[in-house]
């Protein structure tokens, strides 16, 4: 494992913004003092504060740069856009997966499967008011992945068969079914959210960080340097 540059790998937040504080101040108290923070996407749904996560965590990349805070996309952050995008048809699948929580945490109700679409529209023009347009444009614009020397990072990980530079951008924030059991042949480390993992370490060129934090408490880091990797979680 030779990342270029020593980096911290925040897995997936899901609306947790009080485990989100805690770990940050954890991490400028015991971490390396120059790494890059890299997190991996889910931002939103599941917990109850999906709002204060996305204000919190723009404001940071604002204040830091993107060269110096770099912020991926998930698939429950891709659920969020699709929302906007097009209510009435992505709305109740996004619901069923926590978008329900988002909406509360903007003080929006959800909208029932048999509404008119009218309602669906309503409900979506109220979250894109809320988020705002600097914010709304942010979201839609995060990278699927990033990487440093032999070390890739995105969401849900990567085809084992095809170069991490060829990747799909759906398979970055949904997954591959390989992935998981498919070892991959060209010496490129992935990490990765998206899955939860009971403990967080490097196995066979994988290294998950997602801990469940809407569900254990647990919100993990990873700091990377060459040839080691430093966990931290709440």
């Amino acid at each position: 494992m030779r990342p270029a540059e020593a980096f911290l790998a925040v897995g997936d937040i899901h609306g947790c913004d009080g485990l989100l504080g805690k770990l940050l101040g954890r991490l400028e108290d015991y971490a390396h003092p120059s790494a890059k923070l890299v997190l991996v996407g889910d931002y939103v749904d599941r917990g109850d504060h999906s709002a204060d996560v996305l204000r919190r965590i723009h404001r940071m990349q604002t204040e830091a740069g993107p060269e110096l805070m770099i912020c991926l996309r998930g698939n429950h952050d891709q659920m969020l856009l699709d929302f906007l995008d097009d209510p009435q048809a992505s709305g109740t699948h996004w619901f069923r997966h926590g978008g329900l929580q988002t909406l509360a945490s903007y003080g929006i109700a959800g909208v029932a499967a048999t509404a008119p679409q009218g309602a669906w529209i309503e409900a979506r023009d109220r979250l894109r008011e809320g988020m705002g347009e600097a914010l709304e444009a942010w979201l839609r614009a995060l990278p699927t992945s990033w990487q440093t020397g032999n070390v890739f990072v995105c969401h849900a990980g990567a085809d084992p068969a095809v170069p991490v530079d060829l990747q799909r951008s759906r398979t970055l924030i949904w997954g591959h079914p390989d992935f998981a059991t498919v070892p991959r042949a060209d010496g490129i480390w992935v990490v990765h959210g998206h899955t939860i993992t009971e403990r967080a370490r490097p196995q066979d060129g994988r290294i998950p960080v997602d801990t469940g934090a809407y569900a254990t408490g647990r919100l993990t880091a990873a700091l990377l340097e060459t040839g080691k990797v430093q966990f931290f979680s709440t």
